[in-house]
């Protein structure tokens, strides 16, 4: 097996995780501080989302230089210090490249835009405006608005599917391409071990520039399918130049992928990505209203069941699972899918054992291993630019929600509800920092914090600890085949993992309610081992009390 098959990938969101310095920002010695913590939690490998220089617009997603650490995060020494560090702990460095699109305050943009013929202009997608004026074509952004901003320099615009100083590179260029492939190998000199590649099924454009097919009420329109015609061969091509030759994994984030197309990115034969985020099983409380407005349903368990099993079952022994909840764009879990006050502790390890009980690499997000848990912020406390772009498109401009109606999908669904600053004790700022934070602490850091978490007889953290160490010595949960079991039941995650003689049931109750296990009386008789359980009484009983969990052996 490769070494990240057997692993569990940790991600660090560095602005939000340990400040050094007291300027309010974690920091790259703030990750090295915390190093042992870490490795104490049984981690494999670390994923730094970026630390490259950066105006900050989209939280680093909007990278100025690919070669320069941001001066708010550090600089290139100590990312060199603390890949060391991590090395001398047996943890690899894994580092995340936005390879769609660059900031509008990268040299490269800033020079393309003054003129249709100089080195640079054709390293972005430039169009002529239409007859009138307007867009080249009616493409939404997807932090809201258009997908296209004009230049006078040019009299062109040019393409974003992000926020308008987030420019999409001309992958069609193959100059471009080498400039990407070339600060990856920069890193790869530094010692980085492995990539995650943002939005990497995009890097590919549909060459036609058709306009979107009109939906009522919308100006601008969303693109059902972002993944253009030449995406496999670059990415096959990203793969032959750097990730093969230098022998570096990589996680692909695949949006509006489905199984089918996570297959073709994943599969070891085409040679193109070692793993894929899918995003089918976080769609399972999203609903869109009438009015084209988001909004939330009650999760559909049944349907994350089938997502989950069709992933282990279209993916075994073709291609490996790339496995989370939380990363810095999702919520958090108990705060989504469980219950993140009277039953915190059990919601929470009962997802986690759903997700470290399947075949893949699972990913930790921060934070998430002591069941921390969404805030409830106003609008204006709140940082991302997606967030307050689309409360200035729906509610300011186009009245499709109430402010109220806005802040119930947020506080259940928002990117910045993973984003608070870590909560590593009870004193002043949750001990994240001795300045004032870059974003505010969520305010229940007196109760949920890493000290009292790890002291605590429910101690989210030991659990996740033994998950972990689960991982890493059993073999069936690495290369045992699955099986679902009750598989139309709504409430109920059951599934087996078999290898060679070793038999494993993985049960969990998904709800706040007492659920019978009778249709399973003939299966349970014959698992008499109870290997983990997220409740104090170790015995098997006919009924699952609230979010209990279990990982039983024959």
């Amino acid at each position: 097996m490769k070494w990240w098959q057997n692993s569990v990938i940790y991600e660090i969101y560095p602005k939000s995780f340990y400040d050094t310095n007291g300027d309010g920002i974690g920091d790259l010695k703030g990750v090295e501080k915390k190093i042992l913590y870490i490795k104490e939690l049984g981690i494999d490998a670390i994923w730094l989302t970026p630390i490259y220089l950066s105006p900050q617009i989209d939280n680093g997603y909007d990278v100025a230089d690919y070669r320069k650490v941001d001066p708010m995060f550090g600089n290139n020494d100590d990312l060199k210090e603390l890949i060391q560090k991590a090395h001398d702990l047996n943890i690899k460095i894994i580092l995340d490249m936005v390879a769609n699109h660059t900031s509008d305050q990268c040299v490269w943009f800033k020079e393309s835009k003054k003129s249709k013929d100089n080195y640079f202009s054709d390293f972005y997608i430039w169009k002529d405006p239409k007859p009138d004026g307007s867009e080249p074509n009616n493409w939404a952004a997807s932090f809201g608005g258009s997908a296209w901003t004009y230049v006078p320099e040019r009299n062109q615009y040019y393409l974003h599917y992000y926020a308008s100083q987030q420019p999409d590179l001309n992958w069609e260029n193959p100059t471009v391409r080498q400039y990407i492939y070339d600060a990856m190998r920069y890193w790869k000199s530094q010692g980085v071990d492995g990539w995650r590649l943002d939005v990497i099924t995009q890097i590919s454009k549909d060459l036609t520039f058709k306009d979107a097919p009109r939906v009522v009420n919308k100006k601008y329109v969303p693109l059902k399918n972002t993944s253009g015609p030449h995406m496999h061969q670059f990415i096959h091509e990203l793969n032959q130049e750097v990730l093969q030759p230098f022998d570096m994994m990589s996680v692909g984030e695949a949006p509006n992928s489905s199984i089918k197309e996570i297959l073709d990115l994943t599969s070891p034969k085409r040679q193109e990505l070692d793993m894929a985020f899918s995003f089918e099983h976080m769609r399972i409380d999203k609903a869109t209203k009438e009015n084209g407005a988001l909004t939330l349903k009650q999760p559909n368990f049944l349907q994350l069941k089938q997502v989950l099993s069709k992933m282990q079952n279209d993916l075994n022994n073709k291609a490996w699972n790339a496995l989370y909840f939380e990363n810095h764009d999702r919520s958090r879990i108990p705060s989504r899918w469980g219950d993140d006050t009277r039953y915190r502790y059990e919601s929470a390890t009962a997802f986690a054992t759903i997700l470290h009980g399947l075949k893949g690499t699972p990913f930790i997000f921060q934070g998430e291993e002591i069941g921390m848990t969404n805030p409830k912020y106003s609008v204006d406390e709140y940082e991302d630019i997606d967030l307050k772009n689309k409360y200035q498109e729906q509610v300011k401009e186009q009245h499709l929600l109430s402010t109220d109606e806005f802040l119930a999908v947020e506080h259940k669904i928002a990117r910045d509800n993973a984003r608070t600053p870590m909560q590593w004790n009870n004193e002043k700022n949750a001990g994240f920092t001795k300045g004032k934070p870059w974003y505010k602490v969520n305010p229940n850091f007196i109760e949920i914090n890493v000290e009292s978490d790890k002291l605590s007889k429910k101690s989210i953290f030991r659990y996740y600890q033994q998950l972990i160490t689960l991982r890493h010595k059993e073999e069936v949960l690495t290369k045992g085949d699955y099986q679902e079991l009750l598989e139309n039941d709504k409430n109920i995650f059951v599934y087996k993992r078999s290898w060679k003689n070793k038999n494993w049931l993985i049960l969990v109750n998904m709800t706040e309610r007492n659920l019978s296990l009778n249709r399973l009386h003939n299966d349970l008789k014959n698992y008499k081992k109870i290997i983990l359980h997220n409740y104090p009484h170790k015995k098997l009983e006919d009924t699952l009390r609230p979010y209990e969990a279990y990982i039983l052996e024959k």
